[in-house]
């Protein structure tokens, strides 16, 4: 029994010698000589991995930015739009920003710019039947615009021009390097396209959209550059500043922890960026110090600034209207199909087809369409990718005549032999197909055909008997005969600025 009870004191001796060595290098090997702070901060999880940031140079850096100088609402939740509030009637600055880095867009510093207001809606069901909301409005307020342009207030604006069957937009050019300021008025409110009368906070949201456009080849300003737009509510003279109001004291009485959720109220709100809106631009031509009279149709007339110098018919450019002609192959990248979807008026699909590529969108059925897109916009996204065009109204051909052979072809003409040129070689017609039966479009298809830029065509005449020339209006138009076959010259203007086209 001895021996057990010192073999127990042996192995407790050993055990308390083993702990006592075992704790002698805790002290050693946590002094400062063995600790740095720096090494624990190098490892990789307290370091901020450098490669999982953009860079400066991939970071996208829009060419302009637009605020709007009202105040946004309190009550909008974390990551939620903001949503702004507007009186009806009242004029609200939109400044017009120059946000390029040195060296961007050379092609546009020292030119103007075109802007296209607009006040649309926000919510797909409405876009869809816009045009008819938009129809019962004005039938409710005959003589009223939706959207308009406080002129007096305006800084830097040139050229403001309203169309008429265009209610809710206003366009301008404006300088990028000089200081731009428009103020708008928004003349609709809220409550007026909602089945039942509830008051401004039962109202439909509406969107401002800002696009902005350059000059092409041919000085249309049709050439996308920038597009933004902010939610908005338009409430009764007053209302916006009782809801805002009533925004601000709700979320006073919420508990610090509620509050966390909501976004702050902004004294001005940014426009975010966003697709162009699928309406092409009317083409704005760049005209020189002389105006020369223009081309305008009686369904488009347009409204422009009392001391404005530019003149132009009011219909879509060439760039907008052959990119819209264009069949999508099916080996486009889902680049070119996203800039397909956009010139064809499909802006608001980019986002739902961002993965499609060109043989993935047409191997889509007519019934995969409409169910994606919805009757209307399903059947003409079908009919787009199938490429079925419209019939032309009226075709004519056209041939450039030669000044070298004007008198001889006058003789050969009168004998009958009017389809070939002094020297025996027969002319070249070229066809022009025409949309619209409209003196512009006949100018602006024999631009296009014969490569004449268009803002220099002044007039279009018709020689008629004993060489008198008849100006080419739209009723002369109209009264063409399908398939007339006609000669045509061209001669400087009176004022040496500019040229007439005669047709013969």
């Amino acid at each position: 029994m001895a021996w057990v009870l010192k073999m127990d004191e042996v192995i407790e001796s050993g055990l308390v010698h083993d702990f006592d060595a075992s704790l002698s290098g805790i002290g050693q090997e946590l002094g400062a000589g063995a600790y740095s702070m720096s090494d624990v901060l190098a490892l990789p999880i307290f370091k901020q991995e450098d490669s999982s940031l953009p860079l400066d140079g991939e970071t996208k850096h829009p060419p302009f930015q637009y605020v709007m100088c009202a105040a946004t609402s309190p009550a909008v939740k974390l990551h939620d739009e903001t949503l702004t509030y507007l009186n009806q009637g009242q004029s609200y600055e939109i400044r017009m920003l120059d946000n390029r880095k040195m060296g961007d867009m050379p092609e546009i510093s020292g030119k103007l710019v075109k802007s296209i207001i607009r006040v649309v809606f926000h919510d797909r069901r409405l876009q869809y039947t816009e045009h008819q909301q938009l129809e019962g409005w004005k039938w409710n307020r005959p003589g009223d615009r939706l959207l308009d342009l406080d002129i007096p207030m305006s800084v830097g604006i040139i050229d403001m021009r309203t169309n008429l069957s265009q209610l809710n937009a206003v366009e301008f050019l404006w300088d990028p390097a000089k200081r731009t300021s428009a103020f708008i008025q928004v003349h609709c409110i809220s409550t007026e396209f909602t089945p039942r009368k509830h008051g401004g906070e039962k109202g439909v949201p509406f969107r401002i959209q800002v696009d902005t456009f350059k000059q092409n080849e041919n000085g249309e300003y049709t050439d996308h550059l920038h597009s933004a737009s902010c939610q908005i509510k338009v409430f009764k003279p007053k209302g916006a500043d009782r809801k805002q109001k009533t925004d601000r004291e709700k979320m006073e009485k919420r508990t610090a922890h509620e509050k966390e959720k909501y976004q702050p109220s902004y004294d001005t709100t940014i426009l975010t960026e966003c697709s162009p809106w699928p309406d092409a631009p009317t083409a704005y031509v760049n005209n020189s110090p002389s105006p020369a009279p223009a081309f305008t149709s009686p369904q488009q007339s347009t409204c422009s600034v009392p001391d404005s110098n530019s003149s132009s018919p009011n219909h879509q450019g060439d760039g907008v209207s052959q990119a819209s002609g264009e069949q999508i192959q099916p080996s486009a990248t889902i680049q070119e199909t996203q800039q397909w979807l956009l010139k064809n008026r499909f802006s608001s699909y980019t986002r739902l087809f961002s993965n499609f590529s060109g043989a993935d969108l047409l191997k889509l059925t007519k019934e995969d369409l409409v169910q994606i897109c919805g009757a209307a916009d399903g059947i003409r996204l079908y009919n787009s990718l199938k490429s079925r065009s419209v019939r032309p109204r009226l075709t004519i051909y056209v041939c450039r005549e030669q000044p070298s052979n004007t008198a001889l072809q006058g003789q050969q003409q009168a004998a009958g032999s009017g389809g070939e040129g002094g020297s025996g070689t027969p002319y070249v017609y070229h066809a022009i197909y025409l949309e619209e039966m409209i003196a512009s479009e006949v100018a602006r298809k024999l631009a296009l055909v014969f490569n004449i830029p268009f803002h220099q065509i002044n007039q279009v005449y018709r020689q008629g008997p004993t060489g008198i020339h008849i100006l080419v209006s739209d009723q002369m138009v109209q009264n063409f005969q399908d398939e007339s076959c006609f000669l045509f010259s061209t001669v400087k203007a009176e004022n040496g600025d500019g040229i007439h086209i005669i047709l013969k």
